[in-house]
C-alpha cells in the first residue's frame, strides 16, 4: 500500500490526459484479469441491458474498469493538487448550491459512478459537507483517504461512522451541515425494499427516503462525470426534488432508482458494474451471479 500511495502521489504531477491514459491502459489490463470482477460486470449488464448484444456490453464492461481503473490514479490529483488545479479541472454545472443547502437541511444524493469522490472535493471546497465513513483495513490508506476527504472542511465531525447510526447524520444535517449520501449499492435486506432496477427487483435502501422525512429536509441529486478528451471531471447539481418524499417511502424509492437508471443511460460505461447490486434476492428466487 506504501508503494500505490507513491506511484500515485507521484503520478498525480503529471498532466491529466497522460494519466488518464495510464490509468486507461491499467483498466484494459484488469479488465482482462481479474476474471470475477468481469463476470460481475457483465451479468449486470445482461440484466440491466438484455437488449444490447453481448458485443455491445463487453465494450461497455471494458470501458467501465478503464474509467475505474483511471478515477483511482486520479484521486491522487483530488488528494494533492493545487486548489487553482483542481478548479480548472472540475467543471461544476452549474454551480455548487451552497446557499440553498444552508436554508434547510439537506442530502447531496451521488449515486455509484466511478468518479464520484470528485463530488465530494467540489462540494467541500465551496462549503461544508458530512459524509458517512468506513475505516479502511490498511491504516496507510485509512490515513490517506481520511486526509484528501477532510482537506477542505478539517473538521473530523464530517466524516461520519457507518455504525453509528441515523442520529449523527439528522444532527449534522440540522445543523447546516448537507450530508453527501450513496444511495444505489445493496446492503441486504435491513432498512431497504424490493424496488425496479432496470426492471429487475432490487434490494435498495430507503434511508434516502426516511431522511428527508424525518429531518423535513431537500434532496438535491449530484452527477459526477469524466469531461472528454482528459479535460477533467464535471459535478452536475440538479434542481432538488419537490414534493419528496412524499407519504409513500416505496413509491419515493422507486422514483430514485428510475433517476438513476437515467443518469446512467447518459454515461452507462462509468457507473459501478462491478459491484453485485442484485446480490439479495427475494424470498425464493436464486442467486443471479452463480
Amino acid at each position: 500500500m506504501r508503494l500505490l500511495l507513491a506511484i500515485m502521489w507521484v503520478l498525480h504531477w503529471l498532466p491529466l490526459p497522460i494519466l488518464g491514459r495510464i490509468g486507461k491502459f491499467i483498466g484494459s489490463i484488469l479488465f482482462i484479469a481479474v476474471a470475477e470482477r468481469r463476470q460481475i460486470t457483465l451479468t449486470n449488464l445482461r440484466l440491466c441491458f438484455p437488449k444490447m448484444t453481448e458485443k455491445q456490453r463487453i465494450a461497455i464492461a471494458r470501458a467501465h474498469f478503464q474509467g475505474y481503473a483511471r478515477s483511482i490514479l486520479e484521486r491522487g490529483i483530488l488528494w494533492w493538487a493545487s486548489p487553482e488545479r483542481l478548479r480548472r479541472l472540475i467543471k461544476v454545472t452549474p454551480a455548487v448550491p451552497t446557499k440553498l443547502a444552508q436554508e434547510r437541511p439537506t442530502i447531496y444524493l451521488c449515486p455509484h459512478f466511478v468518479c464520484l469522490e470528485v463530488a465530494g472535493t467540489a462540494i467541500t471546497m465551496a462549503g461544508p459537507a458530512c459524509s458517512i465513513y468506513t475505516r479502511q483495513h490498511s491504516e496507510l490508506f485509512d490515513e490517506a483517504l481520511r486526509k484528501g476527504r477532510l482537506r477542505f472542511t478539517t473538521d473530523e465531525r464530517n466524516l461520519l461512522a457507518r455504525n453509528a447510526g441515523i442520529k449523527p447524520i439528522i444532527r449534522a444535517m440540522r445543523s447546516g451541515r448537507p450530508f453527501l449520501m450513496l444511495p444505489d449499492m445493496d446492503f441486504g435486506r435491513k432498512e431497504s425494499v424490493f424496488v425496479p432496477f432496470f426492471g429487475i427487483p432490487a434490494a435498495t435502501l430507503t434511508a434516502p427516503a426516511r431522511l428527508a422525512a424525518a429531518t423535513e429536509g431537500q434532496i438535491i441529486p449530484v452527477i459526477t462525470r469524466f469531461q472528454p478528451h482528459y479535460r477533467g471531471w464535471e459535478v452536475r447539481f440538479f434542481p432538488p426534488w419537490e414534493n419528496y418524499p412524499g407519504d409513500d417511502i416505496e413509491q419515493a424509492t422507486r422514483f430514485m432508482n428510475a433517476f438513476i437508471e437515467e443518469r446512467i443511460q447518459e454515461a452507462p460505461a462509468e457507473y459501478f458494474w462491478s459491484h453485485k447490486r442484485f446480490k439479495t434476492r427475494p424470498d425464493g428466487i436464486p442467486s443471479l451471479y452463480d
